[in-house]
């Protein structure tokens, strides 16, 4: 596919210690600038910022996908196949508590992909996958 611009996403956590343990450990995702309250994080390319906001997150809600409850809002990449199943090791390994395991999805039909969500320390919802194919990205 052609290169993409690169996104900015501004999202809240409480604890900046726990988000440098998901988002560079976990994650293995380089720091970039940051203060007291904020990190940036490079986002295979793109800058995703925590900043620490005290209290609870929730969830907006959730829709039912392919027999699945999907968190409202999430965020996440769409990474190479074989990208995708060493990220789900590495969560894995690292004890992540999945909303929805990894697995195939859409088998057969168009747009047939990897998925899995998650949620960081902080509660925000992400959503990792993989296509066989890129180009079924948007396929319908």
């Amino acid at each position: 596919m052609a290169a993409r611009p690169a996104f900015h996403l501004a999202i809240p956590v409480d604890d900046l210690g726990r988000a440098r343990a998901f988002y560079g450990g976990v994650l293995g995702l380089a720091e970039g600038r940051s203060a007291g309250a904020w990190v940036d994080w490079d986002f295979h390319g793109h800058q995703v910022v925590t900043h620490v906001v005290p209290g609870a997150r929730a969830e907006a809600g959730r829709n039912p996908v392919d027999g699945h409850e999907v968190p409202v809002p999430h965020f996440g990449l769409v990474l190479d196949v074989e990208g995708f199943h060493v990220l789900a090791g590495r969560l894995r390994e690292a004890g992540t508590e999945f909303v929805i395991e990894p697995y195939q999805r859409f088998a057969g039909e168009p747009g047939e992909q990897w998925t899995m969500f998650l949620h960081d320390p902080a509660g925000n919802a992400l959503e990792f996958k993989a296509f066989r194919d890129e180009s079924q990205l948007f396929a319908r």
